[in-house]
């Protein structure tokens, strides 16, 4: 193998926000009428809770907020999305890892649940040199429920995309000289393929097994103070009042 691997998951790794929601906020600021989608949302969110609905299920539900939108005005939207909001929400450490990895010449392969649809846009714009996320179909006109092909890209599901992809070898189970980042024992599986695995602002488990590997640690600054003002945040972004800090705009 001549060349080692750099994997970056996306949400809360790349950015201090869950994108999926930070994207929601755009849209619903710009199309205030769309978050009458919330009067059947925020219904299912306990029927989540108690597993009744899967997150399969739920990720279509979450993106209700679409319906009716044709392909070209949410792919604008998507366009500035990272040009704004996203760009403004980046760490500038964990950025400067995707930079130097480039440099030392690893693949870059950003791997994530979200939907493929903006994924694209920001591998492109981070330098990227692979994408594996969830495929949601793109119709002229976003339905209801818009159709997801394939599984839920999450947990081990990271790991199979990128070898049916052929991005990565079956053999060996820890790639040398690769690193991986994350912020969620979710991805347990893709911080175990590298040989070096990087954590960002860990939770509690994560931040345990991770210290009785010897994984580093990394924890730049966010705009919230903990747990519960991050989910005050992701709440305001669901709702369409979130606006990012001015002191972190680009």
């Amino acid at each position: 193998m001549e060349r080692g691997y750099a994997f970056f998951d996306l949400d809360h790794t790349l950015l201090p926000h869950d994108t999926q929601a930070l994207f929601c906020n755009q849209v619903l600021r710009r199309e205030g009428w769309r978050r009458v989608w919330l009067l059947w949302f925020l219904p299912c969110v306990p029927l989540a809770a108690l597993r009744i609905l899967s997150l399969r299920t739920m990720k279509r539900l979450f993106l209700g907020y679409l319906v009716g939108m044709r392909r070209e005005t949410l792919e604008a939207h998507v366009a500035a999305f990272l040009e704004s909001d996203f760009a403004a929400a980046l760490y500038p450490e964990v950025v400067a890892e995707v930079e130097r990895h480039r440099a030392e010449g690893r693949v870059l392969v950003l791997n994530s649940a979200s939907p493929e649809f903006y994924l694209r846009g920001i591998a492109e714009r981070l330098g990227f040199d692979h994408v594996v996320g969830t495929k949601v179909e793109l119709p002229e006109q976003m339905p209801f429920l818009p159709a997801i092909t394939g599984p839920n890209n999450k947990h081990g599901e990271k790991i199979v995309a990128m070898r049916a992809l052929g991005l990565i070898p079956d053999e060996p189970e820890v790639l040398p000289d690769s690193w991986s980042y994350s912020d969620s024992s979710a991805d347990l599986p893709l911080l175990e393929l590298a040989e070096h695995a990087v954590m960002i602002h860990p939770g509690a488990k994560l931040a345990a097994i991770g210290e009785a590997r010897g994984w580093r640690t990394m924890t730049p600054r966010r705009p919230y103070a903990g747990k519960w003002t991050g989910r005050l945040a992701m709440l305001r972004q669901v709702l369409g009042i979130y606006r990012v800090p001015e002191c972190d705009r680009l």
